[in-house]
């Protein structure tokens, strides 16, 4: 397991990193993208601290843009568990404002005059500065839907079975609400230690990414 997490983020490191700001057109429409964050390592390497993918096709940039750009985290779970978390590392009460969902227009009509709208906007920009000076990722083109959805959860559950990929003792995860996401140093729930990569796959993943390559 060690082994081929090992190689996958020798692989990952390689490729054409993107950082804050960007430009979405230079971004393929399709793919998986690993997210690093400053100071945390692995294998001698950045470590890659999310995996993440699409469900639409097409809809690669617009993801993306949800993560880094637009400020509302009930668009993006990425953003909502990085808010968690500074939230709770300051001992900050408005977490369970945060955790409220304001999607639907009965959610929105239940508590819109109940939530602290200027603190919950000046937590989104906290949530985005943060992001933004922290995380960089890369792609990792692939057409079909169901070959992106196979991947990500092999991408995922390698990293969170590898007992090298650890979090440091300062990164911002450990005071995250959410233990899969202490556990695991991922900022994520879903997909943990499910199948891993095979070599055929971890080839697949070369192929996929050779024209990003910068070796």
């Amino acid at each position: 397991m060690s082994d081929i997490c090992h190689k996958l983020h020798k692989l990952a490191n390689a490729l054409s990193r993107f950082t804050f700001p960007f430009d979405l057109k230079a971004l393929p429409m399709n793919g998986i993208y690993l997210l690093f964050e400053k100071n945390e390592t692995a294998h001698g390497v950045d470590r890659i601290v999310r995996v993440g993918t699409h469900n639409g096709d097409d809809q690669l940039r617009s993801r993306l843009k949800q993560h880094f750009i637009n400020e509302n985290k009930d668009r993006s779970i990425f953003r909502k568990n990085i808010g968690r978390a500074i939230l709770n590392k300051d001992k900050d009460d408005f977490l369970k404002q945060w955790e409220i969902d304001l999607t639907s227009r009965d959610a929105k009509k239940k508590y819109a005059d109940k939530i602290d709208s200027v603190k919950q906007h000046n937590i989104e920009r906290k949530v985005s500065e943060y992001i933004r000076n922290n995380f960089s990722f890369v792609v990792i083109p692939v057409t079909s839907k169901k070959e992106r959805l196979s991947l990500e959860s092999k991408l995922i559950s390698t990293i969170s079975h590898c007992d090298q990929c650890k979090p440091s003792d300062e990164w911002l995860g450990n005071y995250s609400t959410k233990p899969k996401i202490r556990q695991s140093g991922l900022w994520q729930e879903q997909k943990l230690y499910g199948s891993h990569l095979s070599e055929e796959d971890y080839e697949r993943v070369i192929e996929l990414s050779r024209k990003q390559l910068c070796l």
